[in-house]
């Protein structure tokens, strides 16, 4: 009973390295700084100056995507954001926050909507191969009253 019971616990712990072991895998600072200046390139070069010439050089041909209005894929991708796109001006997009850990990059972006009103955009995307492969975002209007003092960018 004692050497099953010993087997067990260094199975479970084996098991439990394992995972740390696989958790613990770190990109390096370069390569965390390539997907970051990937994803920058990516958002000013499609929804700035909406040119999509070379979107095969950002996003895998599998790209897979979280938000419920587009479908999976680059090319639903690209015909979805022509849509979005569709007479409005190119701009600069306005960068507030950039964050990248493991193969995830965080941005944070201010979007002037074309009724004037401020849109809180924050981005994630999964890197894979040096190209996007994943995608979630969450969007909010920016409230003209707050209950605290703290600016949302």
């Amino acid at each position: 009973m004692r050497k099953t019971i010993a087997i067990f616990i260094l199975l479970v712990f084996s098991l439990f390295s394992m995972g740390l072991n696989a958790q613990s895998k770190k990109v390096s600072q370069s390569d965390l700084d390539h997907n970051k200046k990937l994803v920058i390139d990516f958002y000013q070069k499609i929804f700035g100056d909406h040119d999509f010439t070379n979107i095969d050089h950002y996003l895998l041909p599998t790209y897979i995507q979280h938000n419920p209005n587009v479908a999976d894929g680059s090319a639903a991708f690209e015909k979805a954001v022509k849509g979005w796109l569709q007479n409005k001006p190119k701009t600069k997009i306005d960068v507030q926050h950039i964050a990248a850990e493991d193969d995830l990059v965080f941005i944070h972006i201010k979007n002037v909507l074309p009724d004037g009103k401020l849109q809180s955009v924050i981005d994630i995307f999964r890197i894979e191969n040096k190209k996007i492969a994943e995608h979630w975002d969450v969007h909010e209007i920016v409230p003209e009253k707050s209950a605290n003092a703290h600016p949302m960018f």
